[in-house]
């Protein structure tokens, strides 16, 4: 990245995470050059006349004022989860860093509460990272409106109603709290969660679910680690906001 190129990159990074601010350290490390190099890349865009300041104190840094902020987005924190998951599965693409780039700008100028409920149902939403076989195409989400009631039980934190049907296709009824959407294997989407028929994790394929719907039952805390897929050959990583 040239400099004329990094000092535009600095604006709009402040500019995302107003009134919040940077360290020169953290803006270094973004930018991938030295603390003095960013110190006097800030001086240059004061001396031009943007309004960025500096937040003195251990936690301080660089701010930029709030009249040259984005306002916030109507971006709900499903959208801004979608816009994640569609870019975690696109992989290397041309212009990918832009796109991380404009979703971490999406993010923070999001309102703080949905900010961080985007941030929650993203560490839910979870991708094997394996390479595509050759020909594989992504496979039906399931019956008309699954996909859908498993997006609100997550967001919601509510316990699940499925109808499932196994490989033999025996049919059953259970109720299940759900943990991880989990894709990318097969390119098949699974539903991790605690199923109250089995009394443990179950690992439940999209397809398979004949019907679900969300129950107004909250769903008690258990910690996210726990909803880890026990299948040793698959990677998984998370969605990523920021």
């Amino acid at each position: 990245m040239n400099r004329t190129d990094r000092l535009y990159a600095l604006v709009e990074d402040l500019r995302a995470i107003s009134p919040r601010c940077r360290s020169a350290r953290e803006l270094a490390k973004r930018f991938e050059v030295s603390a003095r190099t960013i110190e006097r890349d800030i001086t240059a865009l004061q001396e031009s006349g943007v309004p960025i300041y500096a937040e003195p104190g251990r936690k301080g840094g660089y701010a930029i004022d709030k009249k040259m902020s984005l306002p916030p987005l109507n971006f709900t924190p499903a959208e801004a989860v979608a816009i994640a998951v569609a870019l975690s599965r696109a992989g290397d693409q041309p212009f990918g860093r832009q796109a991380r780039s404009a979703l971490r700008k999406v993010v923070a100028a999001m309102p703080g509460p949905e900010g961080e409920l985007a941030r929650e149902l993203a560490r839910r939403v979870q991708m094997v990272a394996e390479p595509p076989e050759p020909g594989a195409e992504i496979q039906p989400l399931g019956a008309e409106g699954i996909s859908r009631a498993i997006e609100e039980a997550l967001l919601r934190r509510r316990v699940l109603r499925l109808d499932y049907a196994d490989a033999k296709g025996a049919l059953t009824s259970r109720d299940v709290e759900p943990g991880v959407y989990l894709g990318g294997r097969g390119g098949f989407w699974y539903l991790v969660a605690w199923c109250r028929l089995r009394d443990d994790v179950r690992v439940f394929r999209l397809d398979r679910i004949a019907a679900a719907s969300v129950t107004a039952e909250r769903c008690p805390d258990r910690p996210l680690e726990g909803f880890a897929p026990d299948v040793p050959e698959m990677i998984v990583h998370g969605t990523m906001l920021d």
